[in-house]
């Protein structure tokens, strides 16, 4: 697993993807930590992670395009379909390498807490919650990301699929009030990443928030496994 996470994150910094999305996440929310932090003169980074969905909506889909479906473009999965490394190590080597490159994205968010502490002390444990949150909200949309590129061998596909989930959670509440059928509504509400993701954003840990995310993940992954295991035998 460990060879596969260090290819994986070495083709990130061999072509432009790794240094796009670098550079998207940390202008963007460098941006949106100015304009709500820094020109408001508050010390509540709340707003700052809240907005940092957007960003993430269209920075995961590249992060996780190319995961398989270039594999698929190429012909190489049939590489590591044969390969004597299990499918999970493989799946999970994939899925760590993006989580990592995503990690490297969020890590500026404790800088933005370190240059607020020259003005004021922030409330770390807040900023740490919020850390966390953004953590588990990416490593979901990843494990989401990696399923759907295992699925197509068009890297495009697979991008526009990703930011289409985004779009849906980050309006998945609107839509389920603007459904008139409780049943349904009451169904997209339970599972909005919103509305868990909010709880973070206000400092408030729950485990049902983190126990959702973490199922998230695992449910995507063994999709993913899924995938090539009926590839596999078939």
């Amino acid at each position: 697993m460990a060879a596969i996470i260090k290819r994986e994150i070495s083709a990130y910094f061999l072509s432009a993807i790794g240094y796009i999305v670098l550079a998207a996440f940390y202008i963007f929310g460098g941006f949106y930590f100015y304009m709500s932090v820094l020109m408001s003169n508050t010390t509540d980074l709340s707003y700052t992670f809240s907005s940092l969905f957007v960003i993430m909506i269209f920075v995961i889909p590249i992060l996780t395009m190319r995961l398989f479906s270039e594999e698929k473009k190429q012909k190489t999965d049939q590489i590591l379909l044969t390969a004597p490394v299990s499918l999970t190590s493989i799946v999970l080597g994939k899925y760590f390498a993006a989580l990592i490159m995503y990690l490297f994205c969020i890590l500026i968010t404790l800088v933005y807490a370190v240059i607020i502490s020259f003005f004021n002390t922030p409330d770390w444990i807040t900023v740490l919650g919020n850390f966390l949150g953004i953590f588990l909200l990416g490593a979901a949309l990843i494990a989401i990301g990696m399923f759907l590129s295992s699925i197509t061998e068009n890297q495009i596909v697979a991008a526009i699929g990703g930011i289409v989930v985004g779009v849906l959670m980050l309006f998945m509440d609107s839509i389920a009030q603007a459904i008139s059928v409780d049943f349904i509504s009451n169904i997209l509400k339970k599972i909005s990443f919103m509305s868990y993701y909010n709880n973070f954003t206000l400092g408030v840990l729950n485990l049902k928030d983190i126990v959702f995310f973490l199922s998230v993940c695992v449910l995507f992954i063994f999709f993913t496994i899924r995938v090539f295991e009926k590839k596999r035998w078939s």
